[in-house]
């Protein structure tokens, strides 16, 4: 498993790839937004968000300064989207992108620290229904990759959360148990190694689906 310090760093590196591939998007360089790596930043900023006691001050630091700039830089993508869809020209994205590395780049001051939590959770809440997009991952021995199973709990249990379902009752123990049994089940009836198991929400229900690849 990954320290929190790696974990930390994974994310100011992923944050600054969503904007570049943003860019590109917004530029006609890409056709679909970067989706699967923005999912996967508000996957890792809701897991610190709510374990913030375990971070020291020097990490929840650094954690309340990239959740700001994700906070900033997500209000960027959302209004250049929201132009993009309307047929608007935005020549300024580059200009507003620098604008936030400089904000980014000031000494935070200690009330920024303490808000690092109340930023993530607004960072989380602000991802609605209207913007889910599948989460998929793949696996062939789920006992050895808990990072991977971790995601994919984390994933299934925002979307529920997201549709209002019951969670109470769904624990990350038994979801990993779940998903090492239709693993090896998998592999055994249809001869496979890998299995991609997707999370989606269907007619407003979040669903679980494992896929065999060939």
């Amino acid at each position: 498993m990954p320290t929190i310090d790696e974990e930390l760093a994974q994310l100011e590196k992923d944050i600054r790839q969503l904007k570049i591939e943003y860019e590109m998007f917004f530029g006609g360089g890409r056709k679909r937004p970067p989706t699967e790596i923005e999912w996967r930043i508000d996957l890792i900023i809701r897991r610190y968000a709510e374990r913030g006691g375990d971070l020291k001050f020097n990490q929840r630091f650094r954690f309340s300064n990239l959740s700001q700039t994700y906070a900033k830089y997500k209000d960027v993508f959302r209004k250049r989207t929201a132009q993009r869809e309307e047929g608007k020209v935005q020549r300024h994205f580059g200009a507003a992108a620098k604008a936030i590395e400089a904000e980014r780049s000031k000494t935070p001051t200690p009330l920024a620290v303490s808000q690092a939590a109340e930023t993530a959770k607004s960072v989380a809440a602000a991802t609605s229904l209207a913007d889910h997009h599948p989460f998929s991952m793949i696996c062939s021995e789920p006992e050895k990759e808990g990072e991977k199973v971790d995601k994919l709990y984390d994933a299934f249990l925002q979307a529920k959360q997201r549709t209002g379902e019951e969670t109470s009752k769904l624990t990350r123990a038994g979801f990993n148990e779940f998903v090492r049994k239709k693993t090896k089940d998998l592999q055994i009836q249809k001869n496979c190694r890998d299995v991609e198991y997707v999370v989606d929400v269907v007619d407003g229900q979040v669903k679980l689906k494992a896929l065999v690849k060939s």
